[in-house]
Order: structure tokens, then sequence, then C-alpha cells
């Protein structure tokens, strides 16, 4: 039996890879329906400050076919509390390098007041989205 019942995560999937991969994977062990939020390109233009690689239609894609996920969804805001307002899920799972991060802590006062848990993976050592386009530029 796993502990929840809805969880959701959310990502933007540029350039998929094994970190992402882990994050779907473990939060599928835990929950009996997972929701992930792929961000959409104006939402990582406006905190990453740049554009996805992959177009975001193609996100879409490849996120739902991976066989962790049952619902893909746009996600066009950083507003987690509107998403559990839509979605009503029980857990967000999130990799740790979001975990201190000041969006993340009000986050987590506003979910524990509407009893969902947030849940932090380790974040997948020496890869990452930068890091494949780092290796790509050489």
């Amino acid at each position: 039996m796993k502990k929840y019942n809805v969880g959701y995560t959310t990502g933007v999937f540029d350039l998929f890879h094994v970190g992402h991969l882990n994050v779907l994977r473990r939060s599928k062990e835990q929950c009996n329906y997972l929701i992930v939020g792929v961000s959409t390109e104006d939402l990582v233009l406006s905190y990453k400050k740049k554009l996805p690689i992959i177009p975001f239609e193609q996100r879409i894609k490849i996120v739902e076919a991976i066989k962790y996920v049952d619902k893909v969804v746009v996600q066009e805001t950083m507003d987690k509390l509107a998403a559990w307002e839509e979605y009503k899920f029980d857990v967000m799972f999130h990799g740790d390098d979001w975990r201190g991060n000041p969006l993340f802590e009000e986050v987590e006062k506003k979910f524990h007041n509407v009893g969902v848990e947030i849940v932090y993976f380790p974040y997948t050592k020496g890869v990452s989205s930068t890091i494949v386009k780092q290796k790509i530029s050489v």
C-alpha cells in the first residue's frame, strides 16, 4: 500500500535525463496517482531568464510517455497552492535542490495549513540539463 493517494510534481523537463526520471519514479513509488506539471516557456523565462531548448509541446509528449506519470498538466505559474486547489493532491514531490528556497519555504507553510506534505528527493549528482548543455557546447 502506498503512503499517498494523489501526488504532484513539476518541472521544465528540458533535455530529459536520468535525474528527471528518478524524481518521477520515486514519486510514483509513493503515490497511487501522479500528476506532473510541465512548465511553459513563458514561466521558465520569467524565473530562469532563458528559454528551454526543447519546445513545450515536445516536453509534454516526453513526460506523457513516461510510465510513472498518470496525468500531465500545464504549469503556467509558480503558485503551488493554486495547483493544489485545482488538483487536490496529498503530497508534492520535488528535488532537494529547491529545499530552503524562499519560494518553497512559503509553499511549505501554505501546504501545512491544508494538510499537504512536501517530500524532497536527493538531487541526482552529476546530471542536470545545464550540465548536458555544457557538454554539448564543448
